[in-house]
């Protein structure tokens, strides 16, 4: 965990409420943190769910691994130390989008434990809703898949400390909704998350 560097800071808060928030949304903001293997299907998942919600009046923003890199944690590689800094960062952005009622996807491997697990706290601390979305895949498809080519790279050792082939993906044990994406469609993945979203009450103020 970062520690704190700055001094002589204090927290501004605002006279908006939470639930005033919600009540202009109509919704409440959480955090839905896809995680899975490469290729497992997270960000075109991600990118269905958040048409659907658009379309159907709830405000959704999409936090995909690339993209983030390309922008917001360009400075950061892919060992142990940057990517455990690249979740702390998204972990934080993720919770800010949501306390402002944002239905917020991250789409992140992820592939660490501890790092989900921060991640979770902070949204606790916050009371905010952290909903982690396994997307699970065997390894075998997600190598059949491999639509970047990035397994082949790894395979050939032109990548390292890519998770899955010489870097550990640590599955999450209790996730709040797995989704085996090659027994299921987009369509079918996408209608289990309404469905839990309907059912937790995060659709309506």
């Amino acid at each position: 965990m970062a520690e704190q560097v700055g001094t002589n800071l204090t927290w501004h808060e605002g006279n908006v409420t939470t639930e005033e928030r919600q009540a202009c949304l109509q919704q409440k903001g959480c955090t839905i943190w896809f995680t899975g293997l490469s290729a497992s299907g997270k960000s075109t998942i991600a990118v269905a769910l958040e048409q659907v919600l658009i379309s159907r009046g709830h405000p959704a923003y999409r936090l995909d691994g690339d993209n983030v890199r390309m922008g917001l944690n360009k400075n950061l590689g892919f060992s142990a130390e940057d990517r455990a800094e690249n979740i702390r960062r998204i972990g934080e952005v993720c919770k800010l989008f949501a306390d402002s009622g944002m239905i917020t996807l991250s789409s992140f491997i992820s592939p660490y434990e501890a790092d989900r697990k921060a991640a979770r706290d902070l949204h606790d601390e916050a009371n905010i809703d952290f909903i982690e979305v396994y997307v699970n895949l065997p390894l075998e498809v997600a190598e059949e898949r491999d639509p970047k080519g990035l397994y082949k790279k790894a395979r050939a050792g032109e990548i390292k400390g890519f998770t899955g082939i010489d870097d550990p993906y640590e599955a999450p044990a209790d996730p709040e909704l797995m989704l085996p994406t090659h027994e299921l469609s987009i369509e079918q993945s996408v209608a289990r998350l309404l469905e839990m979203l309907e059912e937790r009450g995060l659709l309506s103020s």
